[in-house]
């Protein structure tokens, strides 16, 4: 038997079906894993290599049932699964992945986050398009997971907040000029302008990013609504004003490049970027990731990084070598920004 202490930052060469049960129950914060896609390249040997789909759908289930029992109640696990034709017809392996693990496990899928390949492989199809995104499935098994938003995607967040320019003196002029066309009435319009200049003022603190005020008879009222709402207060008051806060839109997409590394013995590599980004916003610095299919050791390093502890499981012990060697030369890169 494996002493769980002994596997921490490590990466073990081995099925990670057996090896998944040396891990003790509820020990895992994060599972995060790319496993190999179905016969669409040669890993030498173990899943992606099975004669029949529903055996590599079954042997996935089987890896996916042991990722429920060693993580903790308020971890995480996220699979990414690539597609695949077969008779020229896809066979949507990640979604029906997602559905049998839905029917036989405790868990609830919180997102689909779609990755968008800014440089997907470049071929000349002539009767379909070339596929250029992935998903990345997150499950989890209780309401109380670890989620800390604001850390996904966060310079996208700082980009924002260093463009505003905060002495514009035109902020709010264009809603000056509409009350005075509006029908609202003098009290109305009156306290709309009071509450305009307060809202500008916060903007020009830096307490707010920026604004929107809508104003009744001019703006089209906004869908739903309760009391103390938008659709009240526009009703009520005669205006409503959206403060906004400056945070990027944390959509369930994230585009980045296709990772490639000169000399890589890994057929497919997936980005750090990517891992880090879940990393970020569902874990804690110290606690345990792990990538049971972890190849080239991009999860590895990606916690390395971010002070995770990690676990690695890989059959090849060729792509077990140069994981090491990549966690050996590596810089330390607290964060990926691409844009």
């Amino acid at each position: 038997m494996i002493i769980f202490e002994n596997l921490l930052d490590a990466i073990i060469n081995g099925d990670s079906l057996y090896l998944a049960k040396e891990i003790p129950n509820n020990s895992i914060n994060l599972i995060i894993t790319s496993p190999p896609y179905y016969k669409q390249r040669d890993y030498g040997m173990g899943i992606g290599n099975e004669n029949e789909f529903e055996e590599y759908i079954e042997n996935l289930c089987k890896l996916f049932h042991e990722c429920v029992r060693m993580l903790k109640n308020d971890g995480s696990i996220v699979f990414n699964i690539g597609d695949k034709y077969e008779d020229s017809s896809l066979l949507l392996a990640p979604y029906k992945f997602a559905i049998e693990v839905l029917k036989r496990e405790s868990v609830r899928l919180v997102n689909n986050i779609t990755w968008v390949k800014l440089n997907p492989t470049p071929r000349q199809f002539q009767r379909r398009l070339v596929s250029s995104t992935e998903p990345f499935f997150h499950f989890v098994k209780s309401d109380d997971y670890y989620y800390d938003i604001d850390a996904f995607m966060s310079h996208l967040d700082r980009s924002k907040k260093s463009n505003v320019d905060r002495n514009n003196g035109n902020v709010g002029k264009k809603y000056f000029e509409l009350i005075d066309q509006s029908s609202l009435s003098v009290e109305e319009k009156n306290l709309a302008r009071k509450e305009l200049v307060e809202v500008i003022q916060e903007v020009k603190t830096g307490k707010l990013d920026s604004f929107r005020m809508k104003i009744r008879g001019i703006h089209s009222q906004p869908f739903g609504g309760q009391e103390g709402g938008r659709k009240i207060q526009l009703e009520k008051k005669g205006f409503t004003i959206i403060r906004i806060h400056g945070n990027s839109l944390k959509r369930d997409a994230i585009e980045c490049p296709v990772e490639t590394i000169k000399g890589s013995k890994h057929p497919a590599i997936y980005p750090e970027y990517i891992v880090q980004q879940f990393i970020n916003m569902l874990t804690k610095e110290g606690d345990i990731v792990l990538d049971p299919f972890i190849g080239s050791g991009t999860t590895a390093i990606a916690c390395k990084n971010l002070n995770r502890h990690y676990i690695g499981f890989e059959i090849n012990p060729e792509y077990c070598m140069y994981a090491e060697e990549r966690l050996n030369s590596i810089e330390f890169q607290p964060v990926l920004e691409l844009f």
